[in-house]
């Protein structure tokens, strides 16, 4: 524990951020309590005692449109912070996620000897890695939720630390088993012994446009190889709700699909299930916790797919097989993404899961890698920055 008081800058961009932050700062403030914090958060990182000098919203940006249209008022917003920082003095900085302004701002206090921290490293492990040069000029320290990051840092002179996931932290290794199982299908009303489908098209409206109608079409021929399938589909806001529902009343033809669509619970919403139909997300992280069987699947615009293989680095598109080093799930993409070859590999890989725990072994051994109690590391590393 340190014996002094310090200044620590901290910027978060978006409500995902917030939290991480928020988490980071109680953290700290167990090793070193008389710390004050400043910077940008939401209401997580305001009841941690920030002093906030911008609200949250202020970064919220969308798209590729919102950001040239806001690029005036978010240069403004940077030269005030790095002034505040650097007049301020600040002990350390620490940009949560948000990459792209808070490498910016790092790299700038980090030239006038002020330590600072990226908490999240971006997904250079899947394409473009020529971004760690850059990340390196701005980060002392990136703080890194794979173990598979930090060598891409190491190999090209910079420094990352694997704290651990978040999700990891918060997910039970009970909410995993039947018990898991059972809890999370009482709290969404459904019974016992239905065999559960859970699907997950996505959060976007583009992403329902791509893969809602595939997920359905696919539902739809897993009718027979399941007995009395129920299908549940969670929606993560109240747009998204009414568009997933326009989509399912359309798919409605011929034998009728049993579909609970609901509002929020996505989590509860894979725990309860039997087996899961994901987009390729951090969906497919929470999937492999929850110990549940899955099959991945994306699709893109013609024009952004080519785009992203020219790009791509990993041999993976979904996490858990790029955490494994191989195909652990099946993962369909693109113009393999047909209904019959999703549902053929949705029966097959519940067969599999069945008669083999070798998948549950390997999601134990994942999620007891990935539980690192990730806030406390984060925070032994930022200080370790002060010290130095």
């Amino acid at each position: 524990m340190l014996d002094r008081k310090l200044k620590i800058g901290i910027v978060a961009g978006e409500a995902s951020g917030d939290i991480l932050g928020g988490r980071l700062m109680a953290a700290i403030r167990e090793r070193a309590p008389d710390t004050e914090f400043t910077g940008v958060g939401g209401e997580t990182m305001l009841a941690q005692g920030l002093e906030g000098l911008a609200p949250l919203d202020d970064l919220a940006i969308n798209g590729f449109k919102d950001p040239l249209l806001r690029l005036p008022s978010l240069v403004r917003l940077l030269r005030r912070l790095c002034r505040h920082f650097v007049s301020q003095r600040m002990d350390a900085v620490v940009g949560v996620d948000f990459n792209v302004f808070n490498l910016m701002m790092e790299r700038r206090v980090r030239k006038h000897g002020i330590p600072t921290a990226h908490y999240v490293s971006p997904s250079v492990y899947f394409w473009r890695q020529g971004r760690v040069k850059r990340i390196v000029k701005a980060a002392d320290v990136v703080l890194a939720l794979f173990p598979f990051e930090p060598p891409l840092y190491d190999e090209r002179g910079g420094k990352a630390v694997f704290v651990g996931h978040p999700l990891a932290d918060d997910i039970a290794p009970e909410d995993g088993t039947e018990a898991g199982r059972n809890r999370a299908r009482g709290v969404l009303g459904l019974d016992d012994d239905r065999f559960v489908v859970t699907l997950l098209p996505g959060s976007r409206a583009s992403e329902i446009d791509f893969l809602g109608g595939l997920f359905l079409d696919t539902a739809s021929l897993l009718l027979d190889a399941f007995d009395d399938p129920l299908f549940v589909l969670p929606t993560p806001t109240r747009q998204v709700h009414d568009r997933v529902a326009d989509t399912v009343a359309r798919h409605q033809v011929g034998r009728t699909l049993d579909v609970k669509v609901i509002h929020g619970h996505s989590r509860t919403a894979i725990a309860a299930a039997d087996i899961v139909l994901a987009k390729s997300g951090t969906a497919t992280l929470e999937t492999l916790l929850l110990r549940r069987p899955m099959v991945v699947a994306y699709r893109l615009g013609n024009l952004t797919a080519w785009a992203v293989r020219r790009l791509q680095k990993s041999a993976y598109v979904a996490l858990p097989n790029i955490l494994a080093g191989r195909e652990l799930v099946p993962e369909l993409l693109q113009e393999d993404a047909q209904p019959a070859r999703l549902a053929k590999a949705l029966v097959e890989q519940y067969e599999r899961s069945q008669a083999d725990d070798s998948y549950l072994r390997c999601c134990a051994h994942w999620h007891d890698t990935l539980r690192q109690g990730g806030a406390g590391k984060a925070a032994d590393v930022v200080l370790s920055l002060v010290d130095r």
